[in-house]
């Protein structure tokens, strides 16, 4: 899944980032409510983590904002404050379910997963452009019929320009969307990760799918329009 979290404790985002991204997930953190606000109107998530005490903007807010602009990514809110009314004030601000701080992470992972379940914008199970199938569920894609074998990040970076099929995807926005907003990745590193890609996926193809747009990012279709 990809999931953003929104926690202003630097220790806690980075140990929620670190156990999720074991179990096989793509993590993005932001650190105030503006910012989580802002990333999660641009960018698509499987799931928000979202903290309430929060700088700028806190948590019950940007559950409403979320909803007024007809986001229904499925939200777990976390809290120390565990008050009836701040729990009955989280899930009617659109949270899709609310935990209280401390909390084990095998009882987050459930919750997470459990929400994420509840999801009202689910995403397709293939994706699919041309002869070209990604499965993310599975990890597994094909290009014609034939397995196609991608890394972790290779297969980030794939599914990110399948998801956007057709339009041309702004480098900074493929970097942040592949290894998340809190990563220093220099340029040449997404162009060594495209070229490798490409190798996987065009070569022996008389269709190339993969384009440069020049000066911009990348598209991947079957006819580039100039």
């Amino acid at each position: 899944m990809q999931i953003l979290i929104i926690e202003d404790e630097k220790q806690m985002a980075a140990l929620l980032k670190k156990g999720l991204e074991e179990e096989g997930h793509s993590v993005t953190l932001a650190f105030d409510g503006q910012e989580g606000l802002e990333i999660a109107r641009t960018y698509p998530f499987d799931a928000i983590v979202l903290d309430v005490m929060l700088p700028r903007v806190d948590g019950f807010q940007v559950a409403r904002r979320l909803r007024d602009c007809r986001n229904h990514t499925p939200i777990l809110m976390l809290t120390a404050r565990d008050a009836v009314p701040d729990i009955v004030k989280g899930l009617d601000s659109g949270a899709d379910d609310y935990l209280t701080k401390p909390f084990s992470f095998v009882e987050f992972l459930a919750r997470l997963r459990a929400v994420a379940r509840r999801g009202d914008q689910p995403r397709p199970l293939r994706i699919q452009v041309c002869d070209l199938v990604l499965d993310p569920a599975t990890h597994e894609v094909y290009r014609a019929d034939r397995p196609v074998h991608l890394t972790r990040t290779e297969f980030r970076l794939l599914e990110c320009l399948m998801r956007r099929a057709g339009k041309t995807v702004e480098r900074n926005a493929l970097i942040e969307a592949v290894w998340g907003f809190d990563q220093e990745v220099e340029s040449n590193t997404l162009d060594a990760f495209v070229s490798l890609v490409r190798g996987k996926v065009d070569r022996g193809h008389e269709t190339k799918l993969l384009h440069t747009v020049r000066g911009i990012g990348f598209c991947l279709c079957e006819n580039l329009e100039e």
